[in-house]
């Protein structure tokens, strides 16, 4: 990961980083623990849901974007947190052996009045799979460090 600062992000700015392998074990402990409906744990019911078969909980394919979000496009240098997400859509399941990618387009980029060691961020962040449509949609906020002013 490289080190950027509120400039290094100019409106325009996009990234994508993957693949992610959605593992089944993986998605049903998280669901277990966080979201325990019947289609996200249970075979059998989720056999005979709408889905025909068990789905990730949408929480964790937020926590997936999160994560390849610290993990290649937020700087540990600069990030500051978030103030929330604008929109977020859960736009197609998400089913055990898919492969997504993280997309992220700065939309929004400017200085903070109140702060100004900082700018805030508006990202586009979508998960798509492997040549297909999103499956996640979100629009994000973020508090970031300007260069040399921290």
């Amino acid at each position: 990961m490289m080190t950027r600062f509120f400039e290094d992000y100019p409106v325009g700015l996009s990234d994508k980083f993957g693949p992610i392998d959605i593992e089944q074990d993986e998605m049903i402990a998280f669901a277990k623990q966080w979201d325990p409906q019947p289609f996200h744990i249970d075979a059998d019911a989720a056999r005979s849901s709408i889905y025909g078969e068990i789905i990730a909980s949408g929480w964790y394919t937020c926590a997936i974007a999160m994560r390849e979000l610290v993990n290649h496009f937020l700087s540990p240098a600069s990030s500051l947190g978030s103030p929330g997400l604008d929109t977020l859509r859960w736009l197609a399941p998400v089913h055990a052996g898919d492969r997504l990618w993280l997309r992220c387009e700065v939309i929004e980029a400017r200085a903070s009045r109140s702060k100004p060691d900082r700018g805030i961020l508006k990202t586009r962040i979508e998960l798509l799979p492997d040549g297909g449509d999103p499956v996640l949609s979100m629009v994000a906020g973020n508090f970031v460090l300007r260069r040399g002013r921290h």
